[in-house]
């Protein structure tokens, strides 16, 4: 297993590791600083930690042409699996509306089925620039949120971000069906 995959394997480890520390009663409710409980603490630190590794991989498989089928396979799982751990701890403290998880949940499920249509008709279709940014949005707003309990401020800059998140994750859903309707509508 080359290091692209060992760090996409680090980033799926981490993620029942979120789980367990979020279902410690004990860590929720002990403050650490600036209100912060511990829980909320340790999954910043494996988020940014994990989502560090997204970008280490990436760029790691391009540049030493180590890019893999499993790695083609795994590292957008790992993602969306890490994303929704961390939106849906963060929708259980209530930060987060569930609105927003079932709607960019939606637009996963969606986009993994026009790649799964479109793979069926030897086509891989790439994430576009403003997919990406979507993700890179998602993932700051999910880091400020795990800070919500610091101020009220943090918590008001958190859903800004995760509105723009929203947004984005719509605006690029919507351009992912355009830009691959030929590939939908052959198959119906």
């Amino acid at each position: 297993m080359n290091l692209p995959n060992k760090l996409t394997m680090l980033r799926i480890i981490i993620i029942p590791v979120m789980i367990i520390i979020s279902c410690i009663s004990f860590l929720n409710e002990q403050v650490l600083f600036a209100n912060i409980s511990i829980a909320n603490f340790i999954n910043l630190i494996l988020f940014m930690l994990a989502s560090f590794t997204d970008f280490l991989d990436g760029t790691i498989a391009r540049k030493r042409n180590l890019v893999t089928t499993f790695g083609k396979f795994a590292d957008p799982l790992a993602d969306k699996m890490l994303v929704f751990t961390a939106m849906i701890i963060l929708l259980e403290q209530g930060v987060i509306p569930g609105f927003v998880v079932i709607l960019i949940l939606m637009r996963e499920f969606i986009v993994t089925g026009v790649r799964l249509v479109a793979v069926e008709h030897g086509t891989v279709i790439a994430a576009s620039k403003l997919g990406k940014l979507k993700t890179a949005t998602t993932m700051l707003a999910l880091i400020v949120l795990f800070l919500f309990q610091s101020s009220n401020i943090v918590l008001v800059i958190g859903l800004v971000f995760i509105y723009i998140a929203l947004a984005l994750t719509i605006i690029s859903g919507v351009e992912y069906f355009y830009k691959n309707r030929q590939v939908i509508f052959e198959s119906i």
